[in-house]
């Protein structure tokens, strides 16, 4: 007997109540339910809810904000999938261990409990589930997340097809199956559709169908694949954008019939105030760099300060998940709704301004890993970019570990430069371009939860968010999560961040004095 079917014993009770009030929700018009008081949480109260990727940023945000605030769910199946010899079992018990669920744990204690970890890939055919644990959770699962797929920009055509895009596909193959489902939302990506600039809340057919990518992904070989990748590719700056678009085609297709909304959040960053201000447990994409800003090891970056960047805290977007999955039921709708979860539209803040603001609570709330005082230039120009970043980037690192080499030490600099480097190229795409979302369906389902009283409860109003404070706390939340940094070291972190400033402040005045002199030989 697996993992999964072991648990659902004791929750069989509790399940099958929820089932009943799940119905009994969904058969109400929406009037009828406002009248009755109906909240989030009581729509959620016994209710089975699958969710996919689980162990991501996203994933763990969502969890615990369901066990908090719809603390009457009956149980919640996560799809794990075994990873370097370590059991799911194993892996639940790391996930729950996160700090993402101290406040859980401390009050709700025994709400961890609700987590049951269910064996699967969405990367296998049937999703890798044995039968047992499929049978059970097709008859008992009434709510779905699914969140699975690969993020990593440069991934293979074909790993990123058989993830995102087939997954997406098995993941509807098991919706369909499920006998008590009332609600299924599909975590998409604001740039899916990356090669146009106004994006609608609408599903977008490409030349190319999604099935005659996935055959060519599993019937060709690697090398006529890679001949063939950037032309499927087109305009979309890599493998995710293209893969995610894909997915949706498919959810439009399969999905006809179900229960589903997507939701397509931008870049998702640290949390806004939930589960606690700053929170983040990864260095991907922006985290990344804000990070090596506030050290002092990025002095130059390729953007155009003048366009607007599209971010938003991972609580907006699990508190729309949330409440896009509520919505689906209490106001049913003929057709898929898309949610395109942004800032740019109704909050804008520029590149500009975001770097401004970075720099300035990295000065205020330094790390004691600070490394050179807090100083960089958003540039379109890629040649100077390229001069500064070998000067300010390379050079340095190089020096660093030679020093480490000589004292015996192993050298990371050079690996660690070249880590961010890489992620900064990954980004320039996104840095140096802008686009228009349409946010109707976004805006009618903000007025919705104010007007059912369940705001306070879930903020999905970007537009209560304070940009200065949000990055404060972003800076703070890198500092505590990232770096893991005491608040005990501020101090002592400011005081050295004094002495890189006059060091910084020589630096520049050396630096102008050689200019001058090269300037005079010229001249000469």
């Amino acid at each position: 007997m697996s993992m999964g079917t072991q648990s659902c014993v004791k929750f069989d009770t509790h399940i099958k109540m929820g089932t009943t009030n799940a119905q009994t929700n969904s058969e109400h018009a929406p009037d009828e339910v406002h009248s009755r008081g109906t909240l989030i949480d009581t729509f959620f109260a016994e209710t089975v809810i699958l969710v996919t990727g689980a162990t991501g940023f996203l994933g763990k945000a969502l969890l615990e904000k369901l066990l908090r605030s719809c603390p009457r769910v009956a149980a919640i199946f996560v799809l794990i999938r075994p990873k370097k010899s370590r059991s799911i079992e194993e892996r639940c018990k790391e996930l729950l261990e996160n700090p993402v669920f101290d406040r859980i744990r401390s009050e709700f204690p025994g709400a961890l409990n609700k987590i049951i970890p269910v064996k699967g890939d969405i990367g296998m055919p049937e999703l890798g589930l044995e039968l047992e644990d499929k049978n059970m959770l097709t008859q008992q699962v009434n709510i779905v997340f699914h969140s699975a797929a690969t993020v990593r920009f440069n991934e293979p055509l074909k790993v990123a097809v058989n993830l995102n895009t087939r997954g997406t596909d098995r993941m509807l193959d098991l919706c369909r199956h499920m006998t008590n489902l009332i609600s299924v939302i599909h975590v998409s990506t604001a740039y899916s559709n990356a090669d146009r600039r106004e994006i609608g809340e609408s599903v977008y057919t490409t030349d190319i169908k999604p099935y005659t990518v996935i055959d060519m992904c599993e019937n060709l070989d690697d090398e006529t694949i890679g001949i063939i990748e950037k032309r499927l590719i087109g305009n979309h700056p890599n493998t995710y954008t293209l893969t995610k678009g894909l997915a949706e085609q498919i959810v439009l297709s399969k999905g006809s019939g179900l229960p589903i909304a997507i939701v397509r959040p931008s870049i998702v960053c640290a949390a806004y105030q939930e589960p606690y201000p700053g929170w983040i447990d990864n260095v991907c994409g922006i985290t990344g760099i804000m990070t090596e800003i506030g050290r002092g090891t990025i002095r130059s970056i390729v953007c155009n300060a003048n366009l607007v960047v599209d971010v938003i805290p991972v609580d907006f977007v699990v508190d729309t998940l949330i409440c896009a999955s509520w919505h689906n039921v209490v106001q049913r709708n003929d057709t898929i709704r898309i949610y395109n979860c942004t800032s740019s539209t109704l909050h804008p803040i520029t590149w500009r301004e975001f770097g401004y603001l970075t720099k300035k609570h990295a000065i205020e709330s330094p790390s004691r890993y600070v490394m050179w005082y807090p100083n960089f230039t958003f540039r379109t120009n890629k040649f100077i970019h390229f001069i500064i970043v070998t000067m300010c980037h390379f050079l340095p690192a190089f020096i660093i570990d030679l020093i480490l080499r000589v004292k015996g030490c192993k050298p990371i600099m050079m690996k660690i430069t070249k880590r961010f480097e890489h992620a900064a190229k990954n980004g320039e795409f996104f840095a140096m371009n802008e686009w228009k979302f349409c946010v109707d369906n976004m805006t009618k389902l903000v007025k919705f939860v104010r007007a059912s009283g369940n705001c306070d409860d879930f903020n999905i109003d970007i537009k209560s968010l304070d940009w200065d404070t949000y990055l404060h706390q972003y800076m703070l939340g890198i500092r505590k999560y990232i770096l893991k940094d005491n608040p005990d070291t501020l101090n002592n972190a400011r005081s050295r961040l004094s002495k890189l400033y006059w060091m910084h402040k020589l630096n520049k005045i050396c630096s102008i004095f050689v200019l001058l002199g090269m300037l005079k030989c010229i001249s000469r």
